[in-house]
């Protein structure tokens, strides 16, 4: 995404004269724009071999001078873990993965970083390339709160990525259910961050239900209503399994309507308010998902492939006078391909 600088701004329009002030106007230093693209063949193969010639890209159906990267680049990746109560049993799966982490993805030129977050942020390991670290700080993640500020670690990350060399890939790995839980931050204002600096985000997808399931639960709290002050029909005996079978207390909660909650909210969340979904389809990246110790490294392996079989085309915009939302497709020359990548960016108005 273009890099914004600094700009005269209208505002400071009172301390100059009337007509000075009309003159006045918002100006931006324009970057180049970073669209990843991913072909793959019917089978879902990744495709290599492609030249620049064979690729045509579009900016608002505007057709682009493009340079295409085919060569390897290398990446700075940060993955961030969710690391609240829900996800307890699933961390066990998560801190195997170090190894894979360097060896399919970041390859002896890249480097990675740690982030756990539940309501917290934590920087668990800075970039490193050493494989044995990544491992170490996977190791030392516990399940903490009950919340998970997923969209917050978004902003933590970008931060993190756009300190790293120009010339590097910025990758996002979020490691997280689908939906955010305690953020400050706005989801709007993370993908813009994202876009801004490049990064792409990718995401392995811990199944809700599952985290709901094997949750632990807290220490149950005594009821507080005693027992013979719960209603009964007319004429039953006021004893505890009395209560137990019309109410489900007994001395303590035992709620099960979280769990229903938590079935609806997973299939909205599914087609509406996934935050995952649009932070990978806006910026280029993918999900997966994984139920098991095998399907997350299957993951990771599909993710290490697709990495390293990228094409990255680059471009200056030449339609730089329109604002808003700005839409990207990339053709290829060849029939019978798949072509996914970013799907576009937003810009404010450039006036000249």
């Amino acid at each position: 995404m273009m890099q914004r600088r600094t700009f005269l701004p209208l505002l400071a329009a009172p301390l100059l004269a009337q007509d000075e002030a009309a003159k006045q106007v918002f100006r931006t230093t324009v970057n180049v724009v970073v669209a990843p693209v991913t072909v793959t063949d019917r089978d879902g193969r990744h495709v290599s071999g492609l030249e620049g010639k064979d690729f045509t890209l579009f900016d608002n159906t505007k057709a682009q001078d493009i340079k295409v990267d085919v060569s390897f680049v290398p990446i700075s990746m940060v993955v961030a873990v969710q690391s609240n109560d829900s996800v307890e049993m699933t961390l066990p799966a998560i801190k195997k993965i170090g190894p894979l982490i360097e060896g399919l993805v970041t390859g002896s030129q890249g480097e990675a970083a740690i982030l756990a977050f539940d309501h917290r942020l934590r920087v668990m390991q800075e970039f490193t390339n050493d494989g044995r670290l990544l491992t170490a700080a996977l190791a030392k993640i516990n399940a903490g709160s009950s919340t998970s500020a997923m969209i917050d670690s978004v902003f933590q990350a970008t931060r993190m990525l756009r300190a790293r060399p120009a010339g590097h890939r910025k990758i996002l790995l979020l490691i997280t259910e689908t939906r955010d839980g305690g953020s400050e931050g706005r989801l709007r204002e993370a993908l813009l961050e994202a876009q801004i600096h490049n990064v792409i985000v990718y995401t392995i997808n811990i199944n809700r239900a599952i985290g709901m399931l094997t949750r632990k639960m807290p220490v149950p709290r005594p009821d507080p209503v005693p027992v013979g002050a719960r209603p009964v029909p007319g004429g039953a005996p006021m004893t505890p399994g009395t209560t137990e079978a019309l109410s489900g207390y007994r001395g303590q909660s035992a709620n099960f309507v979280p769990v229903f909650i938590e079935i609806f909210k997973q299939a909205k969340g599914l087609f509406v308010d996934n935050p995952v979904e649009v932070m990978t389809e806006y910026t280029g990246g993918r999900e997966f998902a994984f139920t098991t110790q095998r399907s997350l490294e299957e993951a990771m392996s599909k993710l290490g492939e697709e990495l390293h079989s990228q094409y990255l085309l680059s471009y200056t915009p030449n339609n730089l006078q329109q604002g808003g939302w700005h839409d990207i497709r990339v053709d290829v020359a060849k029939n019978a391909l798949n072509v996914r990548t970013r799907k576009g960016y937003w810009m404010a108005a450039v006036m000249k």
